[in-house]
């Protein structure tokens, strides 16, 4: 039997934690039951006295688990033109889904007024993992939609390092994936069916005075 040796790596970091997606976008009644709960937690959101208006449609995201719980993300634009992002969570056992769990915000920054956007991106940190020497990573939903045509998988990268994948689901993904480690940050990358690199964006805006 031959062995190959595999050299250490200096980033030794979580990498691909999270299940990939196991069902399909919500649909029905498991939609409506995911929509009350969103509903309640953009009910809770501080808009610091911003009318932000009521919730459309939800857009929902493919499912991801980590750590126990399912995440399953969503998007709402509302009647002032506002957006409402967040996710819904759970557990799941013998009983179905339980212990449910959801967060929401808002944001004024909408894809159609960024036309230099390539991903429509989402965030929110879920959870850390401690790493070597104290080091710890956040550990980041990410959720989107492509603004170009012509991909097929989008990646998180961390330092160059693939750590997370998803597919499209209906031009929609969602990742889980380590961030703001060692001083490296989350890079998102659309890929097409060839594996040609379509495009990547950060998490993170640049101050355009920096």
């Amino acid at each position: 039997m031959l062995l190959i040796a595999m050299p250490p790596t200096d980033r030794f970091v979580i990498s691909f934690a999270a299940e990939p997606p196991q069902e399909s976008l919500p649909y029905g009644r498991w939609a409506d039951t995911l929509r009350e709960h969103f509903l309640r937690a953009g009910r809770e959101i501080d808009t610091e006295g911003t009318e932000i208006g009521e919730v459309a449609d939800v857009d929902w995201f493919p499912d991801r688990s980590f750590a126990g719980r399912t995440y399953i993300p969503a998007v709402a634009r509302t009647s002032e033109g506002y957006e409402v992002f967040g996710f819904v969570s759970f557990t799941e056992g013998s009983g179905g889904p339980s212990n449910f769990d959801s967060r929401a915000d808002f944001t004024s920054e909408l894809a159609e007024s960024n036309p230099d956007w390539k991903l429509d991106l989402n965030d929110d940190v879920i959870a850390s993992w401690r790493g070597e020497q104290g080091n710890t990573a956040d550990i980041t939903l990410v959720w989107g939609r492509p603004l170009i045509p012509g991909g097929a998988v989008v990646t998180a990268e961390l330092a160059n390092l693939a750590v997370d994948q998803c597919e499209l689901v209906d031009e929609r993904f969602t990742l889980i994936a380590p961030d703001n480690y060692r001083g490296d940050y989350v890079d998102v990358k659309l890929w097409g069916s060839r594996g040609n690199e379509l495009a990547a964006e950060s998490l993170y805006v640049e101050d355009e005075e920096e």
